[in-house]
């Protein structure tokens, strides 16, 4: 079993659990107390599990890690699959990109692009697209989230109804085992839902961390989609539910 198996078997074990000592996992997985350390820092780092003494328990499911910590993990992972999904997006397409670290990572990887139309209910999206002079960008109106500067409400909601565009990106808190994609605002997962329904494809960008993920809302489904992108493969019952629904993976 290597570091990554035994880092998503710890979280199985975990989840089953509730809660498991660094004395069980280390006779579990017949390895130093040093290791499993590492492994629960690695994990809770990216926000996976909640590292409390003497072992670990579930991360939360109605409080996200915060925005300014979002925002450093796994950020190199961010990266490729940043640059990944750029490369499936066409010059003089239109696209909604809505909240999250990840896309605004996408943002700054689309730069090079030529012609954009982007519709977004992301302020640091904007931020980073505004300065490039043949890309349009339209930023929704409603109200301003002060921790991450994203944009929620029913204006935001319908403002979002007004358009129907080539490309939707998505980006997700949390991955469920049996594809539900979960978010830990209300009020975010119904923009989300609208920028779904008015996208012709519909592309979910996520690093490895939010596989198994618990937040307490949902958004939708993976059966929603027709990419994901992300940078390690993906647990085995949700890569049955990509080919069952026909949702094109790639791997950064």
């Amino acid at each position: 079993m290597n570091q990554q198996q035994r880092q998503d078997a710890i979280i199985e074990l975990v989840r089953r659990q509730g809660y498991a000592s660094i004395e069980q996992l280390t006779e579990h997985f017949t390895v130093t107390p040093q290791t499993i350390r590492r492994d629960l820092n690695t994990l809770s780092t990216e926000g996976r599990i909640r590292r409390v003494h003497g072992g670990a328990g579930l991360e939360s499911s109605t409080v996200n890690t915060a925005y300014s910590t979002r925002k450093t993990l796994n950020l190199e992972a961010k990266q490729r699959i940043a640059a990944l999904l750029a490369r499936h997006i066409p010059d003089h397409s239109s696209l909604f990109i809505n909240i999250g670290t990840s896309n605004e990572v996408i943002a700054e990887a689309l730069l090079g692009h030529q012609g954009l139309e982007v519709i977004t209910n992301n302020l640091n999206v904007a931020a980073i697209l505004q300065h490039k002079e043949d890309f349009n960008v339209i930023i929704a109106g409603g109200q301003v989230r002060s921790r991450d500067g994203g944009i929620i409400g029913e204006a935001t909601i319908d403002f979002i109804n007004q358009f129907k565009v080539d490309y939707g990106i998505i980006g997700i808190s949390g991955i469920d085992e049996d594809g539900s994609l979960l978010e830990f605002d209300y009020q975010e997962v119904r923009v989300a839902q609208a920028i779904i329904r008015n996208s012709r494809k519909v592309f979910l960008a996520t690093d490895h961390s939010k596989f198994q993920r618990n937040p307490v809302v949902r958004q939708g489904n993976l059966a929603q989609l027709d990419a994901l992108f992300t940078d390690r493969e993906p647990p085995e019952a949700i890569l049955r539910l990509l080919k069952q629904h026909d949702v094109t993976l790639h791997i950064a």
